[in-house]
């Protein structure tokens, strides 16, 4: 039956390409077009139907739609924050007979590591097969459970199932967030949207550790329970709340919903709500070009459609490169290990601690939403190699000023400084981009499984910072800067060489960059000519 049902929707598939190839404008099949054709029948369907305008009802419904689907980054931020801010209260170190560093604290942390690496292996499968929507409501009644145990344990067992299960929901409700909102934001403001998707990430923090100033001056358990109880609030929002959004067009169209899909996408872009509009007929249009389907994106187990040519291989590598680089620029030693390093600095107040984890969510949010308001006219590469190459300059002070940190206060205040400007330069460059670059260069049959292989690559990368960096912080201290200095130049250098610029581009027409012998210095020719006029240009529609 399953097999019918997808041969059906194969040929209403077919049957749709014929269609679009007849009514096209210009005359040509929509595979023969060149990326040129495509800008320029972009360009004047805009003309005619710029988009939603700013304050209407739908503009806002949009961006309603958009906080409910961030609350899955928010989960992920607030888990993060609470559990390093919870490390340094003696309250919780003492129910638990736990330090703040070392083996013991490795497995409280690890331990979410691991359920967000068993929860990658749905997040590959449930978002094609039961929508994007149910996926994430799914993983975030996971996450509410896991966060209820951990915060009722009375014993270390209890709390660790708890952490297990909150880094099962995470996995699994993050994968399909990203892949919706890069499947219904417009190109033109595709990397502002799943660029703050990610920064939401601080929103979390800053919520788990402004928290934490109070509670932490409690003389009792409640001062640790309270945040872990809050934690259910982020993915409460979205349980509530996401089944009434709209699903996505580009899911909905695969499965042979394709008058739903018109009209999801008249919805959220078009002026009139006109499904017939010259841009939503273009965007049709690119979406039936775009997406064939031959069975094994229904099959949870089969990845081969990420590595069965070249040029899935390419895009494959890229997402490799921003999930282990986006975890180990030295981001995981000060994001969990805070208080540690504040520490090796000579800040050994439990205030004073919480307060400044507090104050690096803050500058580290301000970098991140700056980030992802620039990052379409800025360019996707421009932002990596520019942030990149800040870290290696910020490290490689911070090495210098904390390399003995006794000898004069103000040399250890001005390490610390460094650090905090580390993680604003960080968030800048690489927050927006791990959520909205991998999304955008997968193409659609490839995107729920690359996002959950994507999951698999950071959670690996994670293990290193979870078990890893507490032993070495606890064994060599300052020396980990240096470490992670080097490593940071060998990320620009590679940066620089690989990755394919995305920029203004439609998902589909990010699948023509890949289709070329050489992505990376095509994509820069067409960079190039958007800069000198060669593409007609567009005017600010809905999300200006």
């Amino acid at each position: 039956m399953a097999h019918e049902s997808l041969s059906r929707r194969s040929s209403d598939i077919k049957e749709d390409v014929k269609v679009l190839e007849h009514a096209s404008p210009i005359g040509r099949s929509t595979h023969e077009k060149t990326m040129e054709e495509m800008q320029a029948q972009l360009a004047a369907a805009r003309a005619v139907d710029p988009g939603p305008k700013a304050g209407s009802w739908r503009f806002i419904y949009f961006h309603l739609v958009f906080l409910v689907i961030a609350c899955c980054s928010g989960d992920s931020g607030f888990d993060s924050t609470v559990m390093s801010g919870i490390n340094a209260m003696k309250q919780y170190q003492r129910y638990f007979g736990l330090n703040d560093a070392g083996a013991k604290t490795g497995i409280v942390f690890g331990i979410y590591t691991i359920g967000q690496l068993c929860g990658a292996f749905p997040a590959s499968y449930l978002p094609d097969k039961l929508g994007r929507r149910r996926s994430m409501f799914i993983g975030n009644l996971l996450l509410i459970t896991g966060a209820i145990i951990t915060a009722t344990a009375v014993g270390q067992g209890r709390f660790l199932g708890g952490r297990f299960l909150t880094g099962f929901g995470v996995s699994l409700a993050g994968a399909p967030a990203k892949a919706y909102l890069a499947e219904i934001t417009p190109p033109h403001h595709r990397g502002r949207y799943v660029g703050l998707l990610n920064c939401f990430y601080y929103v979390g923090q800053l919520t788990a550790s402004g928290m934490m100033i109070s509670t932490q001056k409690w003389n009792n358990n409640l001062a640790w329970r309270l945040p872990l109880w809050v934690q259910v609030v982020m993915p409460a929002i979205n349980v509530a709340f996401v089944l009434l959004c709209p699903e996505s067009p580009r899911w909905l169209y695969s499965i042979g919903r394709t008058e739903e899909a018109r009209e999801v996408l008249a919805k959220l872009h078009s002026q009139t709500n006109d499904i017939h509009s010259p841009l939503i007929n273009h965007e049709m249009e690119e979406i039936v070009r775009a997406i064939a389907l031959d069975g094994s994106n229904t099959r949870w187990w089969d990845f081969r459609p990420l590595f069965r040519t070249r040029n899935d291989r390419a895009r494959m590598w890229l997402v490799v490169l921003v999930g282990a680089f986006g975890q180990l620029s030295g981001n995981g030693m000060v994001t969990y290990f805070l208080t540690v390093l504040l520490r090796i600095a000579g800040i050994t107040s439990q205030t004073k601690q919480i307060t400044l984890n507090f104050v690096n969510s803050v500058t580290s949010m301000i970098g991140a939403v700056t980030g992802a308001f620039i990052v379409d006219a800025f360019g996707r590469r421009r932002l990596l190699l520019t942030g990149t190459s800040g870290l290696v300059i910020i490290l490689a002070i911070a090495t210098g000023l904390l390399s003995d940190p006794t000898t004069s206060p103000a040399r250890a205040n001005a390490g610390i400084t460094f650090i905090y400007l580390f993680m604003v330069v960080y968030s800048f460059g690489w927050t927006p981009m791990q959520a909205l670059y991998p999304a955008e260069i997968l193409s659609f049959e490839m995107r729920t499984k690359g996002l959950a292989f994507l999951q698999l690559v950071v959670t690996a990368a994670s293990c290193i910072n979870t078990f890893g960096l507490p032993v070495a912080l606890s064994k060599i201290g300052w020396k980990c800067y240096l470490i992670f200095c080097i490593w940071d130049l060998f990320e620009v250098i590679v940066i620089y060489f690989v990755v394919v610029e995305t920029k203004g581009l439609t998902l589909e027409e990010v699948e023509d960059v890949f289709e070329r012998d050489d992505p990376v210095k095509y994509s820069l020719e067409v960079a190039a000519r958007r800069r000198g006029g060669g593409f007609n240009s567009s005017p600010v529609g809905m999300h200006a």
